[in-house]
């Protein structure tokens, strides 16, 4: 009945990587697939959705560091850099970016693939935005 948007973006707000999932579906799942290719010395900065044991250690198997804000109910609560906490903004702000597309922000489509492909035009637009000239 509805469809989550997953996104891994750069450092300039840039989508990387895109994936689609069950809208009632645990986001640890999603995100176990699309880190796999973490470059080493990366910070990777999620949400609380993403604190599990699991995926930390998947971060650090790769070389990379999680800023991940502890859930509520960890005991003991995890230190995280609340400074780099701040630029998950930078995900926030890919996902307003693509609702202005009209066909991402009402889902016309009923096929999964189709949609995926609609978001990735809105991305590929983002992208070509980020690298004009302002001069």
């Amino acid at each position: 009945m509805s469809t989550k948007i997953h996104a891994v973006v750069d450092a300039l707000g840039r989508p990387i990587r895109l994936m689609l999932s069950l809208g009632q579906a645990y986001d640890g799942h999603a995100a176990l697939e699309m880190l796999t290719a973490l470059p080493t010395g990366a910070r990777l900065l999620a949400d609380r959705a993403y604190d599990s044991n699991a995926i930390r250690t998947l971060i650090a198997g790769q070389g990379a560091r999680a800023v991940i804000p502890s859930r509520p109910q960890r005991n003991p609560m995890l230190a995280h850099d609340r400074e780099a906490c701040k630029a998950r903004n930078l995900v926030e702000r890919f996902f307003n970016k693509i609702k202005h597309f009209r066909a991402v922000a009402t889902r016309y489509d009923k096929r999964d693939d189709n949609f995926l492909a609609s978001v990735q035009l809105a991305s590929i637009r983002i992208w070509l935005r980020s690298c004009e000239s302002v001069t």
